[in-house]
């Protein structure tokens, strides 16, 4: 929106995310609520802090449930911001103990998501900053550049890093970006749900996709 500074954009969208309530949880995609709108995804290994990261944004402390057995929410959980716009919660991946059916399934249904979800208007892909770009969250930034979906890296539990480790951190990925010819529809930042670093920065993202969009 013309004329509105970065302080406002803040607030705005920190008010909006803070009215986000649950929709329901997809096992299926026949399950999927109407497509129209706009919405964000939230995608990352489990136990890198997605659900903190979620429930931080929201100023929410249990919108996002926390599990205490990583992937075991094998589900696309939907949450109304308003009536044109979503957050979605997508099931942690990398879970070690899951059966190799339950992983297919898993599989499926992101496909599907990815596929045909055509309100989709961007992915938050959370690393743990210790440990990025993971095989694993190669595949996911891939589904993102093949489904023509911007993506927005946060590079979380930053706190665990010294000043001059998140620097060369921030630097590598982004030097892995650039060789991967993904620095036009993926950007990356440092976070952390702790601190609430990087909080700010992640707001005027999510501002960016849902209100930039139809405004």
């Amino acid at each position: 929106m013309a004329g509105v500074t970065q302080a406002e954009s803040i607030a705005a969208v920190r008010r909006s995310l803070q009215q986000s309530r649950f929709m329901l949880g997809a096992a299926a995609a026949k399950q999927f609520p109407a497509d129209s709108g706009l919405e964000i995804a939230f995608a990352g290994r489990s136990n890198v802090g997605k659900s903190s990261a979620i429930n931080l944004l929201t100023s929410q402390g249990s919108l996002a449930r926390v599990s205490k057995t990583p992937g075991r929410t094998q589900q696309i959980n939907f949450f109304a911001i308003d009536d044109q716009r979503r957050l979605v919660d997508l099931p942690g991946y990398g879970f070690a103990k899951v059966p190799p059916s339950v992983q297919a399934e898993w599989k499926k249904l992101m496909g599907a998501y990815f596929e045909n979800r055509q309100s989709l208007v961007g992915v938050v892909v959370v690393m743990d900053a210790r440990r990025p770009l993971t095989e694993l969250d190669t595949i996911m930034l891939d589904w993102c550049s093949q489904a023509g979906v911007a993506a927005h890296i946060l590079l979380n539990k930053a706190d665990k890093l010294g000043r001059s480790e998140q620097s060369a951190t921030l630097a590598n990925v982004q030097r892995t970006l650039k060789a991967r010819g993904d620095v036009a529809t993926i950007d990356v930042q440092l976070f952390s749900a702790h601190n609430c670093s990087g909080l700010e920065q992640a707001w005027l993202k999510i501002y960016d996709w849902l209100f930039g969009e139809l405004n």
